[in-house]
């Protein structure tokens, strides 16, 4: 990969650009879209949307009116966790296709795998939702379709009744949490990584990141997705001024070494800075 607009290929056969720009908590009316349309100025072409991130409107807007052709730009949205199930997917899929405004959708996933209403039922409702989504992509709304926040349980259960596997699964990855066993059961099944919350939530007062910024002369955030980039994840960084936007872009002119990322494996202490698929109460 030598710039964020590089692609990985799905089991599909369709590209997916290698970097993402993450839209969430971008909800402010006067300047979400903006902040896409920035995003999309500085190079990113892949954008990252949920329909429980209340900004779809915002996405869509900036996509329409951007200037570039829809086939130049990778779009994805998420079901929610209070759709799950074949009737609910239909609907919501439909009310994001109203919200975004476009003809079609390049990735669906669902966004977690036992939303807390459905916990106990997750596997029956898990099978009705993919139902839907297999449906959605069969009829060319969605170019892909896949999941996020699924660990090997899950994606074993998806599979079970599935006829078409998931192209990616959009977890949380970085150097403080690198859930090895289901990205290598990803990798072995040929399903896209994507890494949410890169940038560890801006939590960079470690020492060896320090060290790591120095070496380089690049801003943490640069070495934390230089990491994303080397294990072959797509990162989904955030940022509202074109200034960072444009940083996060520049991380392919330098390599971490093995040694480097050895170092980083000492941030693995600290763990997640989100919820467990299993226990979120949401």
């Amino acid at each position: 990969m030598k710039s964020i607009q590089d692609s990985y290929v799905m089991a599909n056969g369709n590209k997916i650009p290698c970097v993402g720009f993450g839209t969430w908590k971008l909800t402010d009316p006067g300047t979400a879209a903006d902040i896409i349309k920035t995003a999309i100025d500085c190079g990113y072409r892949h954008i990252d949307t949920a329909f429980a991130y209340y900004n779809e409107t915002y996405v869509g807007k900036a996509i329409r009116t951007c200037g570039l052709k829809r086939t130049e730009l990778f779009v994805t949205t998420k079901l929610s966790n209070g759709s799950h199930g074949y009737e609910n997917t239909l609907k919501e899929f439909e009310m994001s296709m109203n919200n975004l405004d476009i003809d079609y959708v390049d990735l669906y996933l669902i966004h977690w795998p036992r939303p807390y209403a459905i916990r106990d039922t997750w596997k029956e409702h898990l099978e009705g939702t993919w139902k839907a989504f297999e449906e959605l992509y069969h009829a060319g709304k969605v170019k892909a379709i896949g999941v996020s926040n699924f660990l090997e349980h899950h994606l074993e259960a998806l599979l079970e009744t599935a006829s078409i596997a998931p192209m990616v699964n959009q977890i949380e990855l970085h150097p403080r949490y690198v859930q090895r066993d289901v990205v290598r059961y990803c990798k072995d099944h040929r399903i896209v990584l994507e890494a949410w919350s890169p940038l560890m939530k801006g939590e960079f007062n470690y020492p060896v990141l320090e060290e790591l910024s120095k070496k380089y002369n690049k801003s943490i955030p640069q070495i934390l997705l230089r990491w994303s980039v080397q294990h072959g994840f797509i990162p989904l960084p955030k940022a509202s001024t074109r200034e960072r936007m444009l940083e996060n872009a520049d991380i392919f002119d330098f390599e971490l070494t093995e040694e480097d990322i050895e170092a980083l494996k000492e941030l693995e202490a600290y763990g997640m800075t989100g919820s467990h698929p299993d226990t979120a109460t949401f």
